[in-house]
């Protein structure tokens, strides 16, 4: 909010000038002053909150000016309404509310008893009692009400002050004043700011986590009397929400509730915007989405930083320390969210990765999940980086958890591929033992009952390479998006591998891949193993051209490794799958080399060198002759 614009309103006479003029001047003009001042405006240096510019414009009530009053109120993020007398308030509720609700404005409205220096107006609280706070029940509009004397100079920063909060801290969000309720998006809002100031995830803000919250949100520490007095004002309403574990979630509430009965509410948007939360009580788009880009042929994986925090989560989260976070545990974690991401739901998470003996997602399947996820949808990762609280050290936001690995558009060149997590297509013939292969790969039990995937699949775990370096594989079973997969370039793109597979039992099964690289010839632009799936049954001749051991020896190309889900070895395929994708040239078929030159190289390099060795020494020779 960059600036305040204040529209000054009320009947004749009541001293809307007058407290205009008492601000400005900061004392009584006791001469008569022009009937509608002109437009003043406040800059934000001088003591305005949110350093906000502010703009007062001064109306006339009658009924010649009427079109000009319309088009200000409509110009106006507040509306301060002047009264002085009975007849001046009857008017509140039968002209001056009714009115603004027929230009169809929502603005907040300060409502403003003036001239309390005329005794005959009564006390302050026989004011508010008999005339503000049955006007604020029928009218939701009306933020706050204060009585002022612009003769005195009494209330007259306050008002304005107020009119400033309307729009810069506004109630109507927060609090139902008629139910005297926190609003649900607030109660959300909050829910959320206890869960990530809860620390320890005990369902209670320590001490320590009190003062921590206090100097995040208010760069101040609270004393240890203020602390008493907050627990105090708790125990009033909610004697268990105290107790030597702390501060629990409904007493956080209580206290925020209080602050909003109490007109404090600037208190609770400190807090939420320090969360950062907009107005609308929503996250920021910014702070959600914050600009991240990948650049072609590049990806993204999690950072060091980024680990560490899935790591600290889930081990906060694994109450019963079984090694695996159960559903409640799941719910739990992602309480701050918009729940599962919808790529999990998608994937049928946690059927997607590695999970315990009770069907519970490890630590290992929990980080190959998000490996996935930041490969696949880094924004989506970062979002929730911001839903769950991440921060990083050097303040450079949720971006920080990620990195940006170096591009490998240039495959066929030998040596490592520095990434790690890789992709791998998983394609075959139906029935050649693909899903089979998912399950093994997350340890599953073997199933003879087939069943045809029809969407597509993944499955995502850790794989040791040799020399101890880990990396995280993603294999993919394309189902029946095949096809619009397979002609999708940034598709291929992303795909680090090919692994073909097929029934070394099925006789026509090798001749679906031979299709399948006819059909798709980019298929042959990356790197890619084939494996004889189903080796524990009788192997059989395929229905082929060429047997596969020919057809990838005819591509220079190692043979079909030999494998069974059922066989312990199973896991040798993966880190084979998981090397081919890191050493890529390795996984081409090679074309033909010529003969090999190189030492005739080495020989003709030697004549040069030693004939112009030859040519300086004759000429230094000559020189020396002559």
């Amino acid at each position: 909010m960059a600036s305040v614009r204040i529209c000054v309103c009320g009947d004749p006479e009541v001293g809307k000038s007058s407290v205009i003029t008492s601000l400005v001047k900061d004392v009584f003009i006791t001469a008569k002053i022009q009937s509608v001042l002109p437009q003043v405006t406040i800059p934000p240096s001088i003591g305005t909150p949110e350093n906000v510019t502010t703009t007062i414009v001064d109306t006339s009530a009658l009924p010649q000016e009427r079109d000009n009053l319309r088009k200000e109120i409509r110009k106006s993020n507040v509306i301060l309404l002047v009264y002085s007398d009975h007849y001046s308030y009857e008017r509140v509720a039968l002209f001056w509310m009714p009115y603004f609700r027929s230009l169809g404005v929502n603005v907040p409205v300060v409502l403003c008893a003036n001239k309390s220096d005329l005794t005959a107006n009564g006390t302050t609280a026989q004011v508010v009692e008999d005339e503000m706070l049955p006007v604020m029940a029928e009218f939701k509009e009306i933020d706050s009400c204060i009585r002022t004397s612009a003769r005195d100079h009494h209330n007259i920063n306050e008002v304005f002050f107020l009119c400033q909060k309307a729009v810069t801290h506004p109630i109507a969000p927060l609090f139902d004043s008629k139910e005297s309720l926190l609003k649900p998006a607030a109660v959300m809002a909050l829910q959320r700011v206890f869960y990530l100031c809860d620390r320890d995830q005990d369902g209670y803000l320590n001490d320590k986590e009190i003062h921590d919250f206090q100097l995040k949100c208010f760069d101040k520490p609270l004393g240890d009397d203020d602390l008493d007095n907050i627990k105090q004002a708790i125990r009033r309403y909610s004697p268990e929400s105290v107790s030597e574990k702390g501060i629990d979630q409904r007493g956080f509430l209580l206290l925020n509730r209080m602050f909003a009965e109490k007109g404090r509410h600037e208190t609770i948007w400190t807090i939420l915007r320090k969360f950062q939360y907009t107005d609308s009580l929503s996250l920021k788009e910014t702070f959600l989405h914050p600009k991240f880009e990948v650049p072609p042929y590049c990806s993204a994986e999690l950072s060091p930083s980024g680990y560490r925090f899935f790591v600290d989560l889930f081990l906060l989260f694994d109450k019963d320390n079984d090694g695996g976070l159960n559903d409640s545990e799941l719910a739990a974690l992602f309480a701050p969210t918009p729940g599962l991401p919808s790529s999990w739901r998608d994937a049928s998470f946690p059927s997607s990765t590695v999970r315990n003996e009770a069907g519970h997602i490890t630590l290992q399947g929990w980080l190959a999940q998000w490996s996935m996820t930041t490969y696949t949808e880094p924004k989506t990762t970062i979002s929730y980086l911001a839903y769950l609280g991440f921060e990083s050290p050097d303040r450079g936001g949720t971006t920080a958890a990620l990195k940006i690995t170096k591009a490998r558009k240039r495959r066929k060149r030998p040596g490592r591929v520095e990434r790690n997590v890789v992709l791998c297509y998983i394609l075959g013939a139906a029935s050649s033992g693909k899903s089979s292969l998912l399950d093994a790969f997350l340890s599953r039990p073997f199933s003879q009952t087939y069943h045809p995937t029809i969407k597509s699949r993944t499955a995502v775990n850790s794989v040791e390479l040799p020399g101890g370096k880990q990396c995280y594989l993603i294999l993919e079973e394309l189902g029946e998006l095949e096809p619009a997969i397979l002609d999708n370039q940034a598709k291929l793109d992303a795909c680090d591998i090919i692994c073909y597979t097929y029934d070394s039992s099925d006789p026509d099964s090798f001749s679906h891949i031979v299709e399948l690289r006819t059909r798709y010839p980019k298929l042959d632009d990356l790197p890619a193993v084939y494996v004889a799936l189903k080796a524990d049954n009788d192997k059989t001749t395929q229905r082929s051209e060429l047997q596969p051991d020919e057809y990838t020896s005819s591509l220079k190309m190692s043979p079909p490794l030999h494998v069974s889900v059922t066989w312990q070895s199973i896991s040798e395929l993966f880190v084979h799958i998981a090397e081919a994708a890191t050493y890529p040239s390795t996984a081409f078929p090679k074309q033909e080399e010529g003969p090999d030159r190189t030492n005739l190289y080495i020989a003709l390099g030697a004549v040069i060198c030693a004939g112009a060795a030859f040519v300086v020494i004759w000429r230094r020779a000559t020189n020396a002759a002559d």
